[in-house]
């Protein structure tokens, strides 16, 4: 086996989360990749937020890959009137590396447009007789949106789909089509304004549902499914208390709101889902359901894989814009915007680097090796909290950082991954998220949020599923999680990785937590898994639930 990086500690899922959670230091404490760089921030419809690659947990797909990309982050539901399209002068990207050389060898590449129907802007009469004239309509929705209609927008969007094998920009491109006409063109459905335009309450779900599409890919003999589309923000988190010097103290609390009853620890956090301040905000899903057998290569069935999205080199500003032709953009895709285990950006890579880590790529993460191995968030964690955890424990703690630098435990979980559960035949340090499609999903209902943390070997550090709780996961394994035996195992007695010891780690085995919780049954059960987005209206609409017919 080679290692390229200088890393050989293999380790059960050191990965576990390490990869994400190592150090950071930024107010963004552990909120998911939104606007996570100073330069992405100016950018957010190609600012990638989550990134998911799971096997797939519905029923009659276990044959299967989910992938999920999300992009735009923090949208108001009632943001109009334009609402939140996709970049048509951008490339979206998703990448996969099965040999384990961190470079890529299969990318989905996805280009959107937004065009005006073939029609024209809708329009209306206004006037009569020798006064009367077709006047553009002022908004881009003016009546119902339905899956058999469109007639009320202004403005339709699409894309296409291609796979390119080997090097993203010099290899083999070639279409993706509908497995049903073998077009290339695919739809994306409106955001969800509200209820009004869709007809009532409830009928937004059949109109998006409406454009899951099956596709041909090439050099596959099995049909893949794909969706793009406005979902529900899946990632949960009290993201205004952590903003403000995470203000409250992160330790597990009673059992529920006010129950009183003592069974974390007094003065702890409790689990709230009232907590979740994105509980009302959407994000755009780009959705891939890929046949395994499309995506391992010749490698051990463990693949890498991490989303982008790249803009051209120079934009030239239209000083007469039309609805087609604002802007006018050339020269070379560069990338803006990287994302693979949740997390990296803000928690672990400098302020300095953190546009640096947008544009490069796995192969040279060699480069931000210093913030895996002595990262900075524990030392935040220490500095905030040590009293207050002291006093929370009953303990006198003089450090709550763990002791173990340089940090093997994350650079395992961060850079390797764990041989025998995501680990590829060939280890090359480089920061992607990597999954074994040989280990079975773990069904809806028996998932646990800490994925393999908690013996669930389905989740995190294998891949990562919508219901993994990316904010606990990375905040226990930041403080030295995998300093303890994992709860892996027949006999009960739990796998100790060998990456440190326990004193090591004074808090490693405390259950920290932001409080807001998360868990595979606040999601679909079949594909996108993501559920239906937050309506712009009514004001005061309820928040989603996945769907009654969920398995």
């Amino acid at each position: 086996m080679k290692s390229s990086f200088n890393t050989k500690k293999k380790s059960l899922i050191a990965i576990a989360v390490g990869a994400t959670l190592c150090a950071t230091l930024s107010s963004a404490i552990f909120a998911s990749s939104h606007r996570e760089a100073p330069y992405i921030s100016k950018y957010p419809q190609v600012d990638a937020t989550d990134f998911y690659m799971f096997n797939s947990y519905e029923a009659g797909r276990e044959d299967y890959v989910t992938i999920l990309a999300n992009y735009i982050p923090v949208q108001a539901a009632y943001g109009g009137p334009n609402y939140f399209p996709l970049d048509e002068n951008a490339l979206y990207e998703i990448h996969i590396d099965n040999d384990g050389d961190a470079v890529e060898d299969i990318t989905f590449q996805f280009n959107f447009s937004n065009d005006v129907p073939e029609a024209g802007v809708v329009s209306f009469t206004i006037g009569s007789g020798e006064n009367e004239k077709s006047v553009p309509a002022v908004l881009r929705n003016v009546g119902g949106v339905s899956a058999d209609s469109a007639g009320g927008l202004s403005l339709l969007e699409s894309y296409s789909l291609k796979m390119v094998t080997g090097d993203r920009r010099t290899g083999t491109a070639e279409d993706i089509t509908n497995a049903t006409d073998a077009s290339t063109s695919f739809n994306k459905p409106f955001d969800y304004v509200g209820t009004k335009t869709f007809g009532g309450a409830g009928m937004y779900k059949a109109y998006a549902d409406s454009f899951i599409t099956n596709i041909s890919i090439p050099n596959c003999d099995l049909d893949g499914k794909v969706f793009v589309g406005q979902r529900l923000e899946g990632f949960k988190v009290a993201l205004g208390e952590i903003f403000d010097l995470v203000n409250f103290v992160p330790i597990e609390g009673d059992s529920a709101p006010g129950a009183g009853d003592g069974l974390g620890f007094p003065g702890g956090v409790t689990q709230d889902a009232a907590r979740n301040t994105l509980a009302k905000n959407n994000v755009t899903t780009i959705a891939l359901e890929i046949p395994k057998v499309c995506l391992t290569g010749t490698g051990n069935g463990v693949i890498g894989g991490w989303t982008s999205a790249s803009l051209r080199q120079a934009t030239i500003l239209n000083p007469n814009p039309s609805i087609n032709k604002p802007e006018v953009s050339g020269g070379a895709w560069t990338q803006v915007s990287r994302l693979g285990s949740f997390l990296v950006n803000e928690l672990f890579i400098g302020y300095p680097d953190k546009d640096k880590f947008n544009s490069s790529e796995p192969k040279d993460d060699g480069q931000f090796a210093d913030y895996v191995t002595h990262p900075v968030f524990p030392a935040i964690v220490d500095l905030l909290f040590k009293d207050a955890v002291n006093a929370t424990l009953g303990t006198d703690i003089a450090d709550l950082a763990p002791t173990n630098i340089p940090r093997n435990d994350l650079v395992a979980g961060f850079l390797t991954g764990f041989e025998g559960v995501n680990q590829m035949s060939t280890v090359t340090g480089s920061e992607m998220l990597r999954l074994n499609t040989g280990i079975a999903a773990t069904a809806r209902d028996a998932q646990h949020y800490l994925g393999v943390a908690a013996g669930d070997l389905g989740g995190f550090p294998n891949g990562r599923r919508p219901g993994d709780d990316a904010v606990d996961i990375a905040l226990r394994v930041a403080m030295g999680a995998l300093c303890y035996p994992l709860p892996i195992g027949e006999d009960g007695a739990g796998v100790n990785l060998g990456l440190c010891a326990e004193t090591d780690a004074s808090i490693g085995n405390v259950p920290l937590t932001d409080g807001a919780p998360l868990s595979a049954l606040d999601f679909d059960g079949s594909f996108p898994y993501l559920i239906t987005p937050y309506p712009g209206s009514p004001n005061d609409a309820p928040i989603p639930s996945p769907s009654a017919t969920a398995k």
